[in-house]
């Protein structure tokens, strides 16, 4: 079932204008991410691809007020992010990090619980709308079933799906996923995925970083490669993704083909630039 088919009054979602403006982001007097300006289409999904160690997660986390900029600020509709209170900023922006642990024998109800805690506060503790958005989130998961199952006790699909929803019940205009599908077999991979879709569906704007250049194209609107802290490309995966992209991306000579279903690229590696 997707999020516009679960039960209950869903929320309206206000769409939300996610910038940079000459960001600079690092650790340790390191620069990673150089002067970037970014604008991410609301109520779309964003893909942002490239190396590893190019930013992307880097960047992820300053989306998410997680790391602060060295230089330059993220924007949340004209508003720099930093001048937010922090509970404010976790009502609009919703994060789910590459690594996400829990605590053994926490179960998928008490994870999704998680989600409304920036709505919580001294005079505003656990209500009926609390209970709703959890029931929404654990609906539009698939999970509704399994709330009451141990995380330990599920497959790696229903565990990120969980974790998702968890983020789903936080009921914010920006999704960000760091990574998904990663170490997701195909039909998870599809699972997470549509689910991604059903959030952008609903009007909020969703940014995920992944690995596979393919699959980024198949399921993203808008794609922004990275190379060593800067956008080299970005746009529409079917006016962006070349042979010289991959090439200058990940020193890979490929083939770029089209699916035959969905019209979008496919990424055929050949050989390393240099080798024969």
């Amino acid at each position: 079932m997707s999020l516009l088919e679960a039960p209950g009054t869903q929320p309206a979602v206000e769409a939300a204008d996610l910038a940079t403006e000459a960001l600079d982001l690092g650790y340790d007097g390191t620069r990673v991410v150089h002067a970037l300006d970014l604008r991410l289409p609301p109520g779309r999904v964003t893909a942002i691809v490239g190396p590893n160690g190019c930013g992307k997660s880097t960047l992820l986390g300053a989306l998410a007020r997680v790391h602060g900029p060295q230089g330059g600020a993220v924007l949340l509709d004209g508003r720099d992010l930093a001048t937010l209170r922090p509970r404010d900023a976790a009502r609009r922006i919703g994060l789910l990090p590459q690594q996400a642990d829990a605590p053994d024998g926490l179960t998928i109800r008490d994870l999704v619980r998680y989600g409304r805690h920036p709505h919580q506060g001294l005079l505003r503790q656990w209500s009926p709308e609390d209970a709703a958005a959890v029931h929404r989130a654990l609906t539009a998961a698939d999970l509704l079933e399994l709330a009451d199952r141990p995380l330990d006790t599920l497959s790696g699909g229903q565990r990120q799906r969980a974790w998702i929803a968890m983020v789903v019940a936080q009921e914010t205009a920006v999704v960000l996923l760091d990574e998904p599908t990663s170490a997701l077999d195909l039909g998870h991979q599809l699972e997470v995925l549509d689910l991604v879709h059903d959030l952008a569906a609903q009007g909020r704007t969703v940014v995920l970083v992944l690995h596979d250049l393919s699959t980024a194209c198949r399921h993203a609107d808008h794609l922004v490669a990275m190379c060593e802290g800067r956008v080299v490309a970005e746009g529409p995966p079917a006016d962006v993704v070349t042979p010289g992209l991959v090439r200058e991306l990940y020193g890979v000579e490929s083939v770029v083909l089209r699916d035959p279903t969905s019209g979008t690229p496919v990424v055929c590696p050949v050989r390393r630039v240099g080798t024969r």
